[in-house]
């Protein structure tokens, strides 16, 4: 199958008795289903005149709109192979991007069209979509790979994932299993609006406009994030379920605090994506506004979301599991292993081990993911996690953040929760430093809940030997304005540990 078909199967033309329902909101903007099949009709025929054809990368670089989504079916009807960009991105890594794709085209606007050289450039203007005509890429891809999707880059280089058609149609539709397993349909409701709160230069905002289509619900974009008009949104759609990354529920939580945000009815659930919640997070941001928060799981290389929860699981267990990713969905099964390959015992740590229904295809550039699997096919995730007794998932950390001291293991997410209860942190990581003596410690960077006033680092120390083990207490405590983090808001630790190691780090001794 081709994603394209979640816009285009049931096209009939003028018959079609869906084409006048609404696909998009956008701001004041409403695009119906005619419209958008016709724009993104129009892209597929610009980037066939442009020299497109099956397998091809074109690079897309819009700002978040209806456009994007027209541009995303438009690629795929042309039977190309969707590349996102981000307008923000540098000219490193916009270079970064298209020497390891090579893209045949670019859709993007006037404003960006130089920065892609002579290749040919399709700008989708305000009445009509026009072609610049250039010299088109020769790469090509495996005809079912649907997109590359660069992945976060948090502790080195983003590396381009190779998703598939087949691959993604079948991880959407294990989360709708799982979503609406117990529950009981209300055929008589239009299907609510899915409302996507992130960039659609991101993975997570495609599969969310994805997910819209896959139930035949219509879209509304957000853009950038803001919690005031995220509220206004929610009000004017009726949203009683989306999905927020953890940074975006600390902003409305915040929102909260500051009397700017004082509800956000009729809203009742909440899915994390993109990056861990803090479990402390998750409860302020339910106590806060009464709101039910799940967690979930997924990987770039894995496509989709494996684990998570539905309605049934929040009712019974949604306070003694709070935290947990969820369960896993149909079809998805999982193993936690030891360092060597052993299967844990109980509900003790050890890296998670997964199996799908898909995986990635591999890597742009040839590399395929065989570093990544055991001899037997399981998927090696790189979190470290438990299982509990009524199946329900925990990450305590990424194998890669780990800090070894002196042959003890600390997982910063532990310290991090510790730090957060202090009420002078408002954010907080914790990332492993070189020692000459213990091979590395781990440090912590925080940002004061009140701007211009550091938490005293006595007092954050007495808090961490209150809590954990000796060996895990950060040697140094330094006050950030702000953590560095990517778009989706995960943080990124390299650059934190570049910090911590360079000769002018600050901070508490």
């Amino acid at each position: 199958m081709s994603l394209a078909d979640l816009l285009f199967a049931d096209a009939v033309g003028a018959g079609d008795p869906r084409a006048g329902e609404v696909a998009v909101h956008w701001g004041d903007e409403s695009w119906t289903l005619s419209r958008l099949r016709a724009r993104a009709t129009d892209v597929a025929c610009a980037l066939a005149d442009a020299g497109v054809g099956e397998g091809a990368p074109v690079a897309v670089m819009l700002p978040d709109g209806p456009d994007v989504v027209a541009a995303l079916f438009g690629v795929w009807r042309a039977g190309g192979v969707y590349v996102p960009l981000n307008p923000r991105q540098t000219a490193p890594e916009v270079v970064q991007v298209t020497a390891s794709v090579h893209p045949a085209a670019v859709v993007t606007t006037d404003e960006h069209a130089h920065r892609f050289g002579d290749l040919p450039v399709v700008v989708p203007a305000a009445d009509r979509v026009m072609v610049r005509p250039g010299v088109a890429g020769d790469e090509r891809l495996d005809g079912d790979v649907a997109l590359v999707q660069f992945t976060s880059g948090t502790t080195g280089p983003p590396k381009p994932v190779l998703l598939t058609h087949a691959g993604v149609a079948s991880l959407i539709d294990g989360v709708l299993r799982k979503l609406r397993s117990g529950a009981v349909p209300d055929r008589a409701r239009a299907p609510m609006p899915n409302l996507v709160p992130v960039s659609l230069s991101l993975w997570a905002g495609l599969y969310n406009v994805l997910f819209a289509l896959r139930v035949g619900a219509p879209v509304v974009i957000v853009g950038r994030f803001e919690p005031v008009a995220f509220a206004a949104l929610v009000r004017r759609h009726g949203i009683r379920s989306t999905v927020l990354p953890p940074a975006a529920m600390a902003m409305l939580s915040d929102a909260a605090d500051a009397g700017t945000v004082t509800d956000l009815a009729p809203l009742r659930f909440v899915r994390s994506i993109t990056a861990p919640l803090s479990p402390l997070q998750a409860r302020r941001f339910r106590d806060r506004f009464g709101v039910a928060v799940l967690n979930s799981y997924g990987q770039t290389e894995i496509g989709g979301e494996i684990i998570g929860w539905n309605a049934g699981d929040s009712a019974a267990h949604g306070e003694d599991k709070l935290g947990s990713i969820g369960r896993p969905h149909d079809g998805v099964a999982l193993r936690v292993v030891d360092d060597s390959g052993v299967d844990v015992t109980g509900d003790a740590a050890g890296e998670l081990w997964v199996r799908t229904p898909a995986l990635a295809a591999g890597y742009a550039g040839g590399t395929d993911l065989s570093d990544r699997l055991s001899s037997d096919g399981w998927f090696r995730t790189g979190d470290v996690a438990r299982i509990d007794g009524d199946g329900f998932v925990w990450i305590e950390g990424r194998l890669s953040d780990m800090v070894n001291r002196g042959g003890l293991k600390v997982f910063p997410a532990e310290v991090e929760e510790v730090l957060r209860l202090s009420p002078d942190v408002a954010d907080v990581a914790v990332v492993g430093v070189p020692d000459e003596r213990l091979g590395e410690v781990p440090c912590a960077f925080v940002v004061p809940r009140h701007r211009g006033v550091p938490p005293d680092p006595a007092a954050l120390e007495a808090l961490c030997r209150a809590h954990l083990a000796p060996y895990k207490v950060p040697v140094r405590v330094t006050a950030l304005d702000e953590l560095p983090r990517n778009e989706v808001g995960k943080v990124l630790r390299s650059a934190l540990a570049r910090q911590a190691t360079a000769p002018t780090a600050g901070g508490n001794p």
